[in-house]
């Protein structure tokens, strides 16, 4: 492959065809969205180096590579949209493959362009340019190919259907019919994008691609894979984090009919056999006795006071306006709460899994990789391979809300260290976690604890706001520690240190103590206790007399897109319309990820205290809205997955042991808790934006508030419990 050489302004990169097999074209964005870089070398028989995002045959099969993991968000479906937009073809002929993993040529623009993930909603919005640059120039490039073979200007055609026609003397031929002629040309630089009202797909609720193949069962995830020969392995881990093997009996293990071996691996004890039920027996058999002497021997109650304590001193200094402190003691009317958050675990449908084939030289991986760099890097140093000898095969995932995307890439490196310790049995090794593995494995969002203390004037605005927020740091010590400032994480303050109310004086600080449980970003990040924290804050100082809408509403001035959102939300939901005694009606909103969400909930509660959340009004500005049904599908799954935290999540440890083990203790959302969910998207013509996440923010405190608004009683801890409900 050539040396990259830096163009500074987008250009069409190094592409070629396959003569005898079709046209392929080659991007490559590495430097955030208003740069390229050229990449890529063309073989003797034209066959260009593995860098593309799309493949044109001669049948005229059109294939779009994703460079992004789908995992139930819809970027097989999406970014695909932006490919054919531009190329003219019909949705029904596109086909969508899952990219290899290749940093240099598959890296996400808005993490720098050097790691190839999927995570904090970026897929679209890095996507935006590119993938339209991909297909206008793949378009342009074909029109070229038809000009020179009937000998007349490029102007004078025109794509459409997957065609290119000649009006004049009505010839007219398929893209795959003019793949071979393509390959002759040079490509063509500095094409035109098409104009907003140019699209024809761009802004449909077209189909998604992965549908049909998920209901009938030939969707292909890491589970589901069979090779010759394959092994499954089980991890007998450490009940403690921090834990280590002190001995180990695996005689009755290894007695086990289909057991294989049994190692120990960095991470515990694996067993692998000839399938899942015969590794479990043997983990099962297992006597391990383990060392916990520099274990986490936490206790969630213990943390909870601790981090209570830690509210009332003076931390690391996160936004500083203006002197908050001083406005704080100089006006009569003040108010302070306190908001506690549990552990969450991410408990996506599939548990962890993947298939290492590891040989001398190379390795292979199939898994629902969300940051393929990273785990290729991870394996490559067990293995003792360079990242190039490790190849990934990203599949399908079941889910993962941020927990397939951590710094140890611990399944993958747990799988790799199998292989390794078991080559001599020459298997490809199947991994697998048990729910009851995943609940209690770790990577959890963080515990947290806000204190607010607010200042007001004489017509109930806020003067100041102080707000001391204590959780674990999810980026310290890891690969993204450079993220951090001054000892800030960023992910513990997003949304409180750029609080976008006008707020005069504003004073936000952070503890991040060290505890040794492992945490992780969970589908929203930081946005996920702030949001509660900030807008169930923001309505009590509304409820000294004024409504909660038009207090927000007054204090956005400066934010116009999301003054939209909230009066959409509003208006939508009949905000102010009488409702039943019982009965109640919240709002809250949160920006996150450049989008725009505010929420509205009904609830209606039993004099038992117990509730029932009956209608949710979402309005979201996410910018140009690529295939709205998407976008609607991602709000209701983001308010169902915040709602069930809001009403169940609760991971607690005791002297270092995780209580729950299963949806049985760590319940979902069942569907007659879900309520009925309207979504309004704002019609935009910005830059489209994630809508993975900004859903989830704003359930919680929008069901607090109409629980206040129905009740009287404030909700200040999550998850929310009825008893404190009761009339």
């Amino acid at each position: 492959m050539s040396a990259i050489t830096n163009l500074g302004r987008r250009r069409f990169l190094q592409a070629g065809a396959l003569l005898g097999a079709g046209l392929t074209l080659g991007f490559y964005l590495p430097i955030g969205r208003a740069a390229q870089r050229a990449a890529g070398a063309v073989s003797a028989n034209a066959v260009l180096a593995p860098n593309a995002f799309l493949r044109i045959a001669p049948d005229n099969t059109i294939t779009v590579l994703v460079k992004h993991l789908e995992m139930g968000q819809g970027v097989h479906t999406g970014l695909p949209m932006l490919v054919a937009e531009e190329l003219e073809v019909p949705w029904e002929r596109i086909q969508v493959e899952s990219a290899p993993a290749d940093a240099k040529l598959y890296g996400n623009l808005a993490w720098g362009g050097s790691t190839q993930g999927t995570g904090g909603s970026s897929s679209l919005t890095n996507s935006w340019d590119q993938l339209r640059q991909a297909g206008a120039t793949a378009r342009e490039w074909l029109i070229a190919a038809a000009a020179a073979q009937w000998q007349v200007e490029p102007g004078t055609l025109k794509a459409e259907n997957g065609t290119v026609v000649h009006a004049a003397s009505g010839r007219k031929a398929s893209y795959g019919e003019l793949t071979a002629k393509a390959a002759e040309l040079p490509p063509p630089q500095n094409v035109k994008l098409k104009a907003p009202g140019e699209w024809k797909i761009i802004g449909k609720s077209l189909p998604r691609k992965d549908t049909l193949a998920k209901v009938n069962g030939q969707a292909q995830f890491a589970g589901d894979l069979k090779f010759p020969g394959m092994l499954t392995a089980l991890v007998a881990r450490p009940p403690v984090f921090g834990g280590k093997v002190k001995t180990v009996q695996a005689d009755a293990a290894r007695a086990v009919p289909g057991v294989k071996a049994v190692v120990s691996i960095p991470q515990g004890v694996a067993v692998v056999a000839r399938d899942f039920w015969s590794a479990k027996k043997g983990r099962d058999a297992l006597a391990v006795e383990w060392d916990e002497s520099g274990g986490a021997k936490v206790s969630s109650d213990a943390l909870r006071a601790q981090y209570l304590e830690l509210s009332k001193t003076p931390g690391a200094v996160a936004a500083d306006r203006g002197d908050a402190a001083g406005a704080l003691k100089g006006v009569s009317k003040t108010l302070e709460s306190t908001f506690a958050f549990p552990y969450l675990a991410h408990a996506p449908m599939e548990p962890l899994n993947c298939v290492v084939q590891l040989k001398d030289d190379a390795c292979e991986i199939w898994a629902g990789s969300q940051a393929q760099t990273l785990d290729q890097a991870t394996a490559a140093k067990i293995a003792g391979l360079s990242p190039q000898q490790v190849t990934i095969h990203t599949l399908l995932a079941g889910g993962s809300f941020g927990r397939r995307a951590n710094p140890t890439a611990d399944y993958i490196a747990e799988a790799v260290e199998i292989a390794k310790a078991t080559r001599d049995l020459n298997a490809p090794i199947r991994l697998m976690w048990t729910r009851e593995d995943d609940i209690k494995g770790g990577y959890y969002r963080p515990l947290f604890v806000h204190r607010i203390a607010a200042a007001l004037d004489a017509q109930g605005k806020p003067l100041a706001w102080i707000q001391r927020i204590v959780g674990q740091s999810i980026l310290a010590g890891t690969p993204f520690a450079a993220m951090m400032k001054n000892g800030i994480d960023p992910t513990s303050v997003e949304g409180a240190a750029n609080l976008p109310y006008d707020v005069p004086n504003l004073r936000v600080e952070l503890h991040s103590p060290q505890v040794g449980v492992p945490v992780l970003w969970w589908r929203s990040v930081g946005h996920t206790h702030i949001a509660f924290a900030t807008e169930v804050f923001i309505d009590e100082l509304a409820a000294a007399g004024q409504d909660p809408y038009e207090y927000r509403r007054a204090l956005l001035v400066d934010q116009p897109r999301l003054r939209g959102v909230l009066e959409l939300a509003a208006s939508k939901s009949g905000w102010g319309a009488p409702l039943p005694k019982g009965r109640g009606r919240g709002i809250a909103l949160q920006e996150s990820f450049d989008s725009y969400v505010a929420e509205v909930a009904e609830v209606t509660v039993q004099p038992d205290g117990s509730f029932h959340v009956d209608r949710v009004v979402c309005a979201v500005d996410c910018g140009v809205a690529v295939n709205p049904n998407v976008i609607e599908a991602q709000m209701e799954g983001g308010i169902g997955f915040g709602l069930a935290a809001a009403l169940h999540g609760k991971i607690t440890l005791k002297d270092g042991r995780v209580e729950q083990s299963n949806y049985t203790d760590y319940p979902l959302l069942r569907i007659g808790e879900m309520p009925k969910v309207e979504v309004h998207i704002v019609p935009s013509t910005e830059r489209p934006t994630g809508v993975g996440e900004p859903g989830v923010p704003p359930i919680a405190p929008a069901v607090a508030n109409a629980l206040f608004a129905a009740t009287g009683k404030r909700v200040r801890s999550l998850p929310i419990n009825p008893a404190e409900l009761k009339g």
